[in-house]
């Protein structure tokens, strides 16, 4: 079985030139890919398209030096851009370049206090629900692309849309059968773009999303007032941007961890997207975080280090500045094939074969569903993690409170009764441990409960235990707790008897 291994030094050739030629043919694939969604991205903010634009580049330089997973892209993202639409709405523009930067600090900040290290307790089906959600959900947003439902004259054109889409897709999965030198999806954007032009094809184009910037962002602060008030708008915002940035991130990461047999530092990653976010608020761009899409692209086009971060970036900005005219006239067809290629190699297909669903326990294949319906029907992807970690929890509060035992034994002289208790007490595990010793058959002046194989976990167990000592003291039976280990002792010694059992 193979072992992780961490990435290389951020100041070593190992991080950025051990793989030049797939991290530029690579990162030149996000970047185009970049292009419409980052325009999509701001339409949906209800923001000028130049706003993604400037996020997703500055973002994506910026984490290149400051993240801690190689080989990942940050930029603009559709949760993100959700987040704001309500204080764009009410406030403008630089409310939300303000809430951008307080949400990087929010970041650095949680990066510092160790948040990386949650990722622990989200579990493998969480994970795999959270994969297949963001499969759905990318391709839920290629159809409008696909049916041409924004066009006046779209019935007229579908049928060539999809034959385009269709001879992408031939060439992003047929020509890695003849050579891998250049990554398909980019011969298959070059090819459409080069044969629907020559060939004069009326389909929409990425010129049609939006107008692209001609000029390079100007760094300074927000034009509005710096008051205790406005830190009362923004707040709210800031926070869950920080939160759902991180979420999206931090998953991401803990993919391409699982994809590449490599580790990386979460903590980093934390406080890095919060130092793109910070850099980027002041650059005029909206808050952004890791793209699962646009990694998977880097990822299955042979992008592994950060030079693929940062040559997306650069190359996003050449595209959008000097390339700007030429960029415009890509075909959407060609970017919509590149994201169904996403979408179908992101979605998990043994999760749902049939040996797999009749292997899984119901419990485990009740998370993810839960996980994917409800990540595709708010489009939130914190809400799905959210309730996919509170139902494992409560499936596995439900598994360990049945595993608690105790049995009893007489010692041969007959004045002692022995217990054993063993499993983990806790909250919901303590309440039928009162009702497993049978007081009225004990006939000798003295038990001992041996709690060595137990745990105690809380105040509740406490206060049971207490319990079965008192209901042992009514029948005129001295009963002894035997057994604590160093935590049990000192929790049950502090607590004993000061908190009650309740009304």
């Amino acid at each position: 079985m193979s072992t992780s291994t961490l990435p290389a030094p951020l100041l070593t050739r190992a991080a950025w030139l051990s793989n030049p030629k797939a991290d530029l043919l690579s990162a030149l694939v996000v970047a185009l890919a970049l292009i419409p969604e980052a325009i999509s991205f701001s339409i949906i903010a209800g923001v000028d398209p130049k706003v993604g634009l400037y996020a997703s580049f500055s973002i994506a330089i910026v984490i290149a030096f400051a993240g801690g997973r190689p080989g990942m892209i940050s930029a603009a993202t559709g949760a993100m851009a959700l987040v704001i639409v309500p204080l764009v709405a009410d406030y403008g523009v630089e409310y939300l370049f303000a809430a951008t930067i307080l949400a990087g600090f929010i970041q650095v900040g949680l990066g510092a206090l160790g948040v990386g290290s949650l990722m622990r307790l989200v579990p493998r089906t969480v994970m795999i629900g959270f994969v297949n959600a963001l499969a759905i959900l990318i391709f839920l947003a290629q159809v409008p692309h696909i049916l041409l439902s924004d066009e006046a004259d779209g019935a007229s054109k579908l049928p060539l849309n999809l034959a385009m889409i269709g001879i992408g897709l031939a060439i992003i999965y047929g020509l890695p059968r003849i050579t891998k030198a250049v990554p398909s999806p980019l011969v298959a954007i070059v090819v459409l773009g080069v044969g629907m032009t020559a060939a004069n094809v009326d389909l929409p184009t990425v010129g049609d999303m939006g107008d692209l910037p001609s000029a390079l962002p100007i760094i300074s602060l927000p034009d509005l007032p710096w008051n205790l008030e406005t830190l009362g708008i923004i707040l709210p915002f800031s926070i869950t941007l920080a939160l759902v940035g991180l979420l999206e991130s931090l998953l991401t990461a803990q993919l391409l961890d699982d994809m590449t047999d490599t580790d990386s530092d979460k903590n980093v990653e934390s406080r890095g997207q919060g130092v793109a976010n910070i850099a980027t608020g002041f650059l005029g761009g909206m808050a952004g975080c890791a793209m699962i899409g646009q990694s998977m692209i880097n990822h299955r086009s042979g992008g592994r280090t950060r030079l693929s971060s940062l040559a997306a970036g650069v190359f996003l900005l050449i595209l959008i500045l000097a390339l700007g005219d030429l960029v415009a006239q890509i075909p959407m067809a060609a970017l919509v094939a590149v994201m169904i290629m996403v979408s179908v190699g992101t979605f998990d297909w043994r999760s749902v074969a049939p040996s797999t669903v009749r292997a899984m326990p119901w419990e485990e294949m009740a998370v993810m569903v839960a996980t994917v319906g409800i990540v595709v029907l708010t489009h939130n992807l914190a809400y799905g993690v959210a309730a996919g970690v509170l139902l494992s929890a409560v499936f596995f509060v439900r598994r360990v409170a049945h595993v608690v035992k105790v049995t009893s034994v007489l010692d041969p002289e007959q004045t002692e009764r022995l217990y054993a208790v063993s499993g983990e007490l806790f909250f919901a595990s303590t309440n039928d441990l009162v009702h497993m010793f049978d007081y009225d058959a004990v006939k000798v002046p003295l038990v001992e409960i041996d709690l060595t194989e137990a745990r105690i976990w809380d105040t509740s167990a406490v206060v049971a235990l207490d319990a079965v000592v008192a209901k042992f003291a009514e029948r005129g039976i001295e009963a002894r707790l035997v057994g604590l280990n160093r935590h049990a002792e000192k929790l049950h010694t502090r607590t004993s008897g000061q908190v009650g059992a309740g009304h």
